[in-house]
């Protein structure tokens, strides 16, 4: 039996921007099997929403917590939704 998607949304505060953390996120969201998207905030946060299985979303969510290499994660906060029904991960602006 599938279970049905969950949809998060996450905020990444710290040095989270022009450290490739949207781009990384992609990476590691479709290796997990999950959508949505990344997106820059003008006050220097990034915006997860994703969608999938919760065990797939509990590994990104682990993920965010360390980031890119080049990343300095201070803090993520992290919300439950409404399931969007993205069809891939992609970069937003």
């Amino acid at each position: 039996m599938t279970s049905l998607p969950d949809h998060r949304t996450l905020h990444i505060h710290g040095r989270v921007q022009g450290v490739f953390f949207r781009q990384s996120t992609r990476t590691e969201a479709q290796r997990l099997g999950l959508t949505g998207y990344a997106r820059n905030n003008p006050d220097g946060t990034v915006t997860v929403e994703a969608e999938g299985p919760a065990d797939a979303l509990d590994a990104l969510e682990a993920w965010c917590h360390q980031g890119p290499a080049a990343a300095r994660v201070d803090k993520v906060e992290v919300e439950t939704g409404e399931v969007q029904g993205y069809p891939t991960f992609e970069v937003r602006r």
